[in-house]
């Protein structure tokens, strides 16, 4: 690169090059305080007028939802839920009751719960992003104007911004927008899970950003991190065309997960409904690694009936008949509030009551969905198993175990948690299986909020702390001979995949959209090749140079 050449830096988090004119989103709506009293006959009005924008904004983005799978949907579903709260709907009909306007009534209201879920932190931090996106969509349902977001390029361009609310990164289209890069958020936010979902290439925590204007041509690497501004142009196209060459040859891949010597490893998808899997079956996966089974919970006031629930898994077991699905149990609380769910005030929702603790002052949540997931598993022909969230101590796990069992399940359990991970040789006594969820391991492990663009390099996944814990649960595998995944983001950075398989993990499981470029690196590679390149990470001080040891252990 020329000295001559202004390059940004930030957190890698989707593989590729991409070469175009940058294009940022369009202004938020602008508000200017009003200094007028309504009326005790406008505020009537003005509360109706303010439900109605508010039903509009949340009616659109389940559409959305609708039009959309897996992550996307999910996502989208948790924003309109956003616009149909009702302590945030409760809270700007007070200020109108007293006298303000609707639009500003929105904004004060939203102020209100944005600095709750700010001191909260942890994941809750994460939904300020959208909330305020709901107020603006709010705002200009109430004026008239255009609904805020990107705007559709004419020609493949890349997309800057601050940060991006899911309704934003869920409507993309891969061919216009060719990659995403962001001067907030962590590798493992909505913007960066959609990002891979769609296939483009994505870096987070750009300090420099927003001195980049609009039409400026910029190369990005989302390998390495990078984006050079005004790079040579022949030069700049060449490395994108020789990337998209690489990426049509992945693409080309048709399974199954095998290193270059034969080893067998399982290259799974992670879904969240029956639309994701029927969308996942057409991928060259082996089976479902993670299932998440919030989707059929969000938004209702009460929980499923068994029944509802069968239907939902039956959805998903039979997209992927004869082949291993892994379901896992709900994992609420948090990022994930639920109605029906009787989770307290928390200090910190995220070292809280969340995932399989729910357990304990609701039991009969897990013991409806448990059976709802042996009925539905009866009825099916893919070998399910199953595993609980958030589990902490062996005692946990073998309680969950016990469960399972008794319902004829496979049973595991999720290594999230450090004390898990120390725990590991005694934990897979008490079950069948583990895998390990690398987003929430590494926050808990770097004690760093994974939406946080200041500990953006906390939270990577390459970090040696993280990669020493992920090392000892693949041991203790190996071990005791039981099968250990990862179920992560980590599990979609083909370089990522192959120093996991090489410490001993068994199986990787990612949006759908990454298995290619996962199982197509595995077949270049010998195992002996993949553990050289895990032990040269390991002996590593930090994720720039974990990942450039394991890249030259491969490559040698």
């Amino acid at each position: 690169m020329s000295d001559a050449i202004q390059q940004l830096t930030g957190t890698p988090v989707v593989s590729g090059i991409a070469y175009g004119p940058v294009i940022w989103p369009g202004p938020r709506p602008e508000f200017v305080a009003s200094t007028v009293e309504l009326s005790d006959v406008d505020r009537v009005r003005e509360v109706d007028r303010f439900s109605a924008a508010a039903a509009d904004v949340a009616a659109k983005l389940r559409d959305r939802a609708s039009a959309s799978t897996g992550v996307a949907a999910e996502v989208l579903s948790a924003t309109a839920s956003l616009a149909e709260d009702r302590g945030w709907l409760s809270a700007a009909g007070k200020l109108i009751n007293a006298g303000s306007p609707a639009a500003d009534a929105a904004v004060a209201a939203t102020k209100q719960f944005a600095d709750l879920f700010t001191k909260l932190g942890g994941l809750m931090a994460e939904r300020v992003t959208d909330l305020n996106d709901v107020r603006d969509r709010v705002l200009a349902a109430l004026t008239g104007s255009p609904e805020p977001g990107v705007p559709v390029p004419d020609s493949p361009s890349i997309l800057f911004a601050d940060d991006l609310a899911p309704a934003d990164t869920a409507g993309l289209d891969p061919q216009l927008v060719v990659a995403l890069v962001t001067r907030l958020g962590g590798p493992t936010s909505h913007t960066a899970i959609i990002a891979r979902q769609l296939g483009i290439p994505c870096i987070v925590a750009v300090g420099d950003l927003a001195t980049i204007g609009t039409g400026t041509s910029v190369l990005v690497d989302g390998t390495a991190g990078t984006v050079d501004v005004e790079p040579e142009p022949a030069a700049a196209r060449a490395a994108a065309t020789h990337w998209q060459a690489q990426a049509d040859l992945v693409a080309a891949w048709a399974g199954p997960g095998r290193t270059a010597d034969g080893i067998d490893v399982a290259v799974l998808a992670n879904v969240a409904d029956g639309a994701s899997a029927r969308a996942a079956s057409s991928k060259p996966v082996a089976g479902i690694g993670l299932f998440r089974t919030e989707l059929a919970f969000l938004d209702r006031a009460a929980a499923p009936t068994i029944a509802e629930q069968v239907t939902s898994y039956r959805g998903v077991f039979d997209a992927f008949s004869g082949l291993k699905v892994v379901i896992r149990t709900l994992d609420a609380g948090s990022d994930k509030p639920m109605k029906f769910v009787n989770s307290p005030e928390e200090a910190n929702p995220a070292l809280g009551v969340r995932g399989n603790r729910i357990a304990g002052a609701q039991p009969e949540l897990r013991e409806a969905q448990l059976d709802a997931i042996a009925s539905a598993a009866a009825a099916s022909d893919a070998d399910v198993w199953v595993m609980a969230p958030m589990i902490a101590t062996v005692a946990e796990a073998a309680e969950f175990a016990a469960l399972a069992r008794g319902r004829g399940l496979t049973a595991g359990v999720m290594i999230e948690v450090p004390a898990a991970a120390l725990l590991a040789p005694a934990i897979l006594a008490e079950v069948d299986f583990v895998s390990i969820g690398t987003n929430d391991l590494t926050q808990y492990t770097m004690a760093a909020d994974r939406m946080s663009a200041e500990l953006a390099a906390l939270t990577d996944p390459w970090q040696p702390a993280v990669l020493s814990l992920v090392s000892m649960v693949a041991a203790a595998g190996r071990a005791a001979g039981k099968p250990v995944g990862v179920c992560g983001e980590a599990a979609a950075d083909p370089l990522l995949a192959c120093v996991l398989v090489g410490m001993g993990v068994t199986s990787l499981s990612s949006a759908p959209v990454a298995a290619a470029a996962v199982g197509a690196r595995l077949g270049q590679v010998t195992m002996a090749s993949c553990e050289d390149a895990a032990r040269c990470a390991l002996n590593t001080a930090d994720p720039t140079a974990a990942r450039a040891a394991a890249s030259q252990a491969l490559s040698g």
